[in-house]
C-alpha cells in the first residue's frame, strides 16, 4: 500500500473537518482513493479468529461514525480492516445538529463532535446492505463482516420503538447489531444505561430479534463517563439479559487538563488519544465485572499496534478505531496489523484469543 497521507493530509486539513470527511467518503466511494493508495496485503494468519459465529480476518475494525450510511465498507475492507461498523443510523433520515459540529484538535490527536445522529435513514443503508447480500457488482459493502450501529430519532416519542424497528429491519442483513445508548449528543439518550431502563430496553430488543427468525449478535455501546455503580449495573444486566457483547466506549464529555488545542472547549463528545487511558481502564473493569464471559469490543484512542494490544490484554476480543484513521490515513491499518502480530509473537501468544484479558487485573501501564 502506498502512503500518500503526508501529501494529501495538508490539503484536506485546510478544509473544515466535516467538509474533509465528505470529500474522503466521495474519494473512497468513487474508487479514486483505492486507486491512489492501493490495497493492503492480507493480515498475518495469527490475527484471524472466530467470534460470535463470524470469521474475522483480523481484530481491527472501523468504528461507527465514519461510514454512517454504508457507502464505503468495501473500500475499508480493501484497506485491511477486519470488520466495519456502519451508522449510527436512525429509522428516519435526520439532519443532526447545526454546523459547525465537528472539530479537529490537531495538537491532541483528537476530535470533538456533536453531530447529533445525522443519518440518511434505514431505507438507504439497508438498500446498500441488500446489494451486498445479492452480490451486486456495484455493491458498496462487498464481502466482510459488517455491524450496524442503531440509534433513535431525536423527535421520536418512543425512542425504544426506534431501536426495535432498527433491530427488526437490520437483523436479516447485518452480521451484528450495536445498540447506541451512549452518544452524548442526543438529549436523554444516556439515561437508557440506567439499570431499570436498560433491562426493559434489552428485553424488548431481544424479543424483537427472536421474532425475526435470524439472530445476529446484539451488542450495546456504553459511555466512558459512568459511575462505579452504573458500571456494575450494566455488567449485571448484560450477563442476565443474554446479549452477546459490549462495545467500550463511546466519546467522553470529560476534558482532560492536558488538552492543548483551542477547540478543546467545544461542546460534544471527545475522541482520540485523550480517550485511550480512561476507555481502556473501563474495558478492563468491565472484563472483570463480567468475569470474561462476555465478548468485548474495545474502542477509544487506538493509534498503533501497541495500543490495540493493550486493549486486547485489557479484555477486548476485537478493537475499533476512527480518530487515528482521520489523522494518519489508510496506511495506518497495515502498520497496526503488522505491529500487533509482532508484539503477540514477542510475548509468546499464538493467537489474539490467547492474549485477551491477560492484563485485566493489573493497572494500565
Amino acid at each position: 500500500m502506498r502512503d500518500l497521507t503526508p501529501l494529501i493530509r495538508p490539503l484536506l486539513f485546510r478544509l473544515s473537518p466535516e467538509r474533509a470527511h465528505h470529500l474522503a467518503l466521495l474519494a473512497f466511494e468513487s474508487g479514486l482513493a483505492g486507486a491512489l493508495f492501493g490495497a493492503a496485503e492480507p493480515a498475518p494468519e495469527e490475527l484471524a479468529q472466530r467470534l460470535f459465529g463470524l470469521d474475522f480476518p483480523n481484530p481491527i475494525g472501523l468504528a461507527a461514525g465514519f461510514d454512517k450510511d454504508a457507502r464505503v465498507a468495501g473500500a475499508m475492507f480493501r484497506l485491511g480492516f477486519g470488520f466495519v461498523e456502519v451508522g449510527t443510523v436512525t429509522p428516519r433520515p435526520q439532519p443532526g445538529n447545526e454546523k459547525p459540529r465537528l472539530f479537529r484538535l490537531d495538537e491532541d490527536r483528537a476530535l470533538i463532535n456533536r453531530m447529533g445522529f445525522n443519518s440518511g435513514g434505514l431505507d438507504r443503508l439497508l438498500e446498500r446492505l441488500s446489494d451486498r447480500r445479492r452480490g451486486a457488482p456495484r455493491s458498496h459493502a462487498s464481502r466482510g463482516v459488517i455491524g450496524v450501529n442503531l440509534g433513535q430519532n431525536r423527535t421520536s416519542e418512543d425512542g425504544v420503538a426506534d431501536y426495535e424497528e432498527g433491530v427488526r429491519r437490520a437483523a436479516p442483513l447485518a452480521d451484528f447489531l450495536v445498540v447506541n445508548i451512549s452518544s452524548p449528543n442526543t438529549p436523554g439518550l444516556r439515561d437508557l444505561q440506567r439499570r431499570a431502563r436498560l433491562e426493559a430496553l434489552l428485553g424488548r430488543l431481544l424479543a424483537v430479534r427472536e421474532r425475526c427468525g435470524v439472530r445476529p449478535p446484539l451488542l450495546v455501546k456504553i459511555a466512558p463517563d459512568l459511575l462505579p455503580e452504573e458500571r456494575a449495573d450494566i455488567a449485571a444486566v448484560a450477563l442476565a439479559s443474554g446479549i452477546d457483547g459490549l462495545v467500550i466506549a463511546n466519546t467522553t464529555l470529560a476534558r482532560p487538563p492536558s488538552l492543548k488545542s483551542r477547540e478543546a472547549g467545544e461542546a460534544g463528545g471527545l475522541s482520540g488519544r485523550p480517550l485511550f487511558r480512561p476507555s481502556t481502564e473501563l474495558l478492563a473493569e468491565m472484563h472483570r465485572l463480567t468475569g470474561g464471559r462476555l465478548p468485548l469490543i474495545g474502542v477509544g484512542g487506538v493509534a498503533s499496534g501497541e495500543d490495540a494490544y493493550a486493549k486486547i490484554r485489557a479484555g477486548a476480543s476485537l478493537v475499533e478505531l476512527l480518530t487515528a484513521f482521520v489523522f494518519e490515513g489508510p496506511a495506518l491499518i497495515p502498520r497496526i496489523l503488522s505491529d500487533l502480530a509482532r508484539v503477540l509473537r514477542r510475548d509468546g501468544f499464538r493467537s489474539v484469543s490467547e492474549a485477551v484479558g491477560t492484563d485485566a487485573q493489573a493497572p494500565l501501564r
